[in-house]
């Protein structure tokens, strides 16, 4: 026999798909997840039938789910108004090019919502994380970048990400690099020493042979790669004016990275832009996310949401 909560609300489908994990789960629309479960990403041919399974083992326990919300890696179509909405384009994830989240979540007869990862991860963190303020209202327009295995920015305003023609792409944005001081030539295929090819984790590693977190000790290698994230933060600053900048990701994690970004941003805007969301040190201006592991996840069950009637 299907159970279903106890509470009334409706039931949402959530999908966090990252490059080497996807976090499924069913939950309320009050974000309280029923069901949940890791699918290890490699092929379509092997993800999605698991996600099928699981979807359909759990509302057979909890009840039907109204809507999915999918959070997830790219690049990928996230134009509702597209024939191929959910479809990945140019993602170099082998096998994962042209397949589309559809071709597993149609068949439940729910409306899809999908979006990138970093947009699902900044609206959860806007939700009920570090885009939350102290008096529980929320900032209006909020930056999520995470700097890890690749970089990615996602920013939300009012609690809608924002997009253009596709998704932002801040990772693969030119960024000044003095070779004589920094003579790695970079490891983006497609653009060489672009912020993705100079800062990510695989850079790192190739740059030095060791995370950045190993290099602690090493201040010159924190403040060069906190000088690339900074050359991002100044970016985003003058280009979306955001009330917070929050930065996630593994390469994040190094003691004193965001303290190093904090510090040369603020150099880098010179005075030039004053309010008081740019506080002194920009200490509550630049953070690290409140959700931990959670925000995407979070985000993904909100996408859901924005389907149900208000």
């Amino acid at each position: 026999m299907t159970q279903t909560p106890l509470s009334s609300a409706p039931l949402v489908g959530a999908i966090e798909a990252g490059g080497t994990k996807f976090i499924a789960a069913l939950a309320t629309a009050q974000g309280e997840v029923l069901a949940r479960a890791r699918i290890p990403t490699e092929t379509p041919e092997t993800c999605f039938p698991a996600l099928a399974a699981f979807f359909g083992a759990a509302q057979e326990q909890h009840g039907k789910a109204s809507a999915f919300g999918v959070a997830s890696f790219g690049p990928i179509d996230i134009d509702p108004a597209s024939p191929a909405y959910g479809t990945f384009t140019t993602t170099p994830k082998p096998g994962w090019q042209g397949a589309r989240f559809h071709d597993v979540l149609a068949s439940f007869g729910a409306p899809i919502v999908v979006d990138t990862d970093v947009n699902g991860a900044c609206l959860g963190e806007w939700m009920k994380g570090a885009g939350r303020e102290k008096d529980g209202s929320h900032c209006r327009t909020l930056a999520y970048t995470t700097i890890g295995t690749g970089i990615g920015t996602g920013v939300v305003r009012d609690g809608r990400s924002l997009m253009g023609i596709s998704h932002f792409e801040s990772g693969h944005i030119p960024c000044p690099h003095d070779h004589a001081t920094d003579p790695f030539p970079g490891n983006c295929p497609f653009h060489g020493d672009c912020l993705e090819g100079l800062t990510s984790g695989p850079a790192i590693e190739k740059r030095w042979g060791k995370s950045l977190d190993q290099l602690a000790d090493d201040p010159s290698a924190i403040d060069l790669i906190g000088g690339y994230i900074a050359h991002l933060a100044t970016s985003l600053v003058l280009l979306h004016m955001p009330d917070r900048l929050i930065f996630g990701g593994g390469v994040m994690k190094a003691p004193g990275l965001v303290e190093s970004v904090r510090r040369q941003t603020q150099a880098r805007l010179a005075g030039y832009v004053r309010h008081p969301r740019l506080d002194a040190g920009l200490e509550t201006y630049i953070v690290t996310p409140g959700l931990g592991d959670d925000a995407g996840i979070t985000g993904a069950i909100a996408l859901a949401c924005q389907t149900l009637p208000q």
